[in-house]
C-alpha cells in the first residue's frame, strides 16, 4: 500500500510517538506506557490508512463524468446555482466519511475555466447547505473547450476536515482522473451538472473515484 504525499507528516510524527512509547514501554514495563503504546499504534495504523493511495485502473471513459471521489451518493436534485451559472442546475453531492479515500480526481478531460477558494463554516459535511456555507473550493471546467458544455464541481470541508489541497489552477488543461486535490478528515464533494443530464447513480449508491460514472454527457 503506496502512501500519499499528503499524510507523511501525519504518518512520520505518529509513527515516532508510537516508537517512543513501545521504547520506553519495554524498558520500564509500566501498564501506562504500554495503553499509550497501543493508543499510538492505533493512531499510526488508522493515519496510515487513511492517506493510503488505492490501486485503481485510471481508464478515461469517453462522455461521462466519473466519480471525482470515494464516497456515498447523499444528494441528486434540481438546485438554482448561483456563484456562476445563475441558472438551474443537477447537483450530484458525494459524502467522504473518514474511512474513505480522500484523494479528489478530475471527472472529466477539459479546461479549468473558474477557480475560487472560499473560507467558511464547518457545518457536517452531508448538511444541505454546506455547499454554500462551508469552506470550499469551486471550479467550473469546460469540457469541449467550447463554452457550450460546462461542468462546476467543488470540494467542500466538513465538521472534521479543516484544510483543502487543491493542485490545478484556473486557465490549466486538466485530464479524466488526474489527481485534482486531497481533504483532510471527511468531506464531501458536489457536481453540478447541465439539465437534461443523464444521471447514471441514485441516492445511497456507494461510488469509487476514476471508476464509478455518475453522468453522461
Amino acid at each position: 500500500m503506496r502512501l500519499h504525499k499528503e499524510g507523511k507528516t501525519f504518518v512520520c510524527t505518529t509513527g515516532v510517538i508510537f516508537a517512543l512509547f513501545l521504547t520506553c514501554a519495554c524498558y520500564y514495563g509500566s501498564v501506562c506506557l504500554w495503553a499509550g503504546t497501543i493508543f499510538f499504534f492505533i493512531i499510526f495504523a488508522f493515519m496510515f490508512r487513511f492517506f493510503r493511495i488505492p490501486n485503481r485502473s485510471f481508464l478515461p471513459v469517453r462522455g461521462a463524468v466519473l466519480s471525482p471521489c470515494d464516497g456515498k451518493i447523499v444528494m441528486i436534485r434540481e438546485v438554482e446555482e448561483t456563484e456562476y451559472f445563475a441558472d438551474r442546475r443537477l447537483q450530484v453531492s458525494v459524502f467522504m466519511s473518514i474511512n474513505n479515500v480522500h484523494i479528489n480526481w478530475m471527472p472529466v478531460n477539459g479546461k479549468v475555466k473558474y477557480f475560487r477558494h472560499h473560507q467558511g463554516k464547518y457545518l457536517v459535511a452531508w448538511h444541505p447547505k454546506s455547499s454554500e456555507k462551508n469552506e470550499r473550493t469551486t471550479f467550473v471546467v469546460d469540457v469541449d473547450n467550447r463554452g457550450t458544455a460546462e461542468i462546476l464541481f467543488r470540494q467542500i470541508a466538513g465538521y472534521v476536515a479543516r484544510r483543502i489541497v487543491t493542485y490545478v489552477g484556473e486557465g490549466e488543461l486538466v485530464a479524466q482522473n488526474q489527481q485534482l486535490g486531497f481533504i483532510k478528515f471527511g468531506s464531501r464533494m458536489d457536481l453540478f451538472l447541465p439539465l437534461g443530464t443523464e444521471i447514471c447513480v441514485k441516492e445511497g449508491d456507494i461510488v469509487k473515484g476514476t471508476e464509478t460514472v455518475l453522468a453522461k454527457l
